[in-house]
């Protein structure tokens, strides 16, 4: 499943994120993202992006129940906690698992 993501140009990024920058980097569809301040960023001509996801995506039956020590990566997302997985990043929301 390919989410869609929204296009939040993050200003004033001077930091060049690639291979060994120093920060965890995720894959994400058809780019890289790179935790980074908070919330992840994806590069795009020639500019640093926020990689936000646009709309609900729900992740049908998912039963795996990430937390501290469920062996996924957690990346802190905005308000939240994302977890890599199956390729992507799972979030909570009302009692299931979101997409991002």
């Amino acid at each position: 499943m390919t989410t869609a993501t929204e296009h939040r140009t993050h200003d004033g990024h001077t930091h060049t994120h690639g291979q060994d920058c120093g920060h965890v980097a995720i894959p994400h569809g058809d780019h890289t993202d790179y935790a980074h301040d908070g919330h992840l960023h994806k590069a795009h001509d020639g500019h640093v992006d926020e990689c936000a996801t646009v709309g609900h995506s729900t992740h049908e039956g998912h039963d795996h129940q990430h937390g501290e020590g469920c062996g996924h990566v957690a990346v802190p997302h905005e308000d939240h906690v994302d977890y890599v997985h199956d390729g992507h990043r799972h979030a909570a929301h009302e009692g299931h698992w979101d997409d991002h």
